[in-house]
């Protein structure tokens, strides 16, 4: 194991390389065979689907998973997320973590403090808030009566529920098809995963779990290397025929649960 330190990992990096909600996958299609994508982020059968592989392009730099030595100041069984680095770490009893990349709400639209993981679901749907309604009708309007679970939901593969004491905060964490948002502010408010990672992350996950958000002077403290990393996006406006045409209806399934949150 090792310190996870931009100098640190770099070094992994060249090792590993060495040695190794928008697109749509639909069912049946395969990506070219010359394809190579990094280890843990290729093709990936889960459920009835096949997830495409993320392409190199996305998992620059730090922008992807990785074990080693937890430098932070949370208890084991705590999911630590930094937005000013745009990471998440999960905290293990070990003094080990595993470190995933994500992508965090635009300026004022971050979920702040502490919150519980109650509930946790495999590709659940989505409808948006009265807030995003209310706030942003030219980008969730066409989506008011909600998006089946599947692979074309904006929440992903996976979502973990965050309350605090009883209440539905309506944030999530959870998986995401808009690739490049990882590493940098452009959500709704929600802590956003590539697939592949909240997928690895999902079944480490046991209900109930604390959920530690830092703020920027703890940020600062514990990461400074990589302090407000990334962008802020603007918010993307979907055509609705991408989302809710009649080609994507073969990509619906029954989901566990149809979900209205800040994605």
């Amino acid at each position: 194991m090792i310190n996870l330190t931009r100098r640190s990992f770099g070094a992994m990096m060249l090792a590993s390389v060495a040695g190794c909600a928008r697109p749509v996958q639909i069912p049946g299609l395969t990506e070219p065979e010359v394809a190579q994508f990094l280890p843990g982020y290729g093709l990936l059968p889960d459920s009835d689907y096949v997830l495409p592989g993320i392409p190199s392009k996305y998992l620059q730099g730090v922008n992807r998973r990785m074990s080693g030595i937890y430098n932070g100041e949370q208890p084991p069984n705590t999911l630590d997320v930094d937005p000013y680095a745009k990471f998440l770490y999960h905290v293990r009893a070990d003094g080990t973590t595993t470190r995933y990349p994500v992508g965090v709400g635009r300026a004022g639209k971050s979920i702040r403090g502490g919150a519980t993981i109650k509930l946790k679901r495999k590709w659940p749907g989505w409808t948006p808030t009265q807030n995003m309604l209310r706030t942003e009708p030219e980008v969730y309007g066409a989506f008011r009566g909600g998006i089946p679970g599947g692979l074309r939901s904006p929440l992903g593969a996976r979502a973990l529920y965050l309350y605090r004491g009883s209440r539905d905060t309506y944030y999530r964490i959870h998986g995401t098809n808009d690739l490049e948002s990882i590493g940098n502010s452009g959500s709704a408010g929600c802590i956003r995963m590539f697939n592949h990672d909240i997928i690895d992350l999902y079944d480490q996950v046991d209900t109930p779990m604390q959920v530690h958000i830092r703020g920027r002077e703890e940020s600062l403290r514990v990461d400074p290397e990589n302090f407000e990393r990334g962008v802020e996006l603007p918010p993307k406006i979907i055509d609705p025929e991408e989302l809710l045409g009649p080609d994507p209806d073969a990509l619906d399934r029954s989901s566990e649960q149809d979900d209205t949150v800040d994605a």
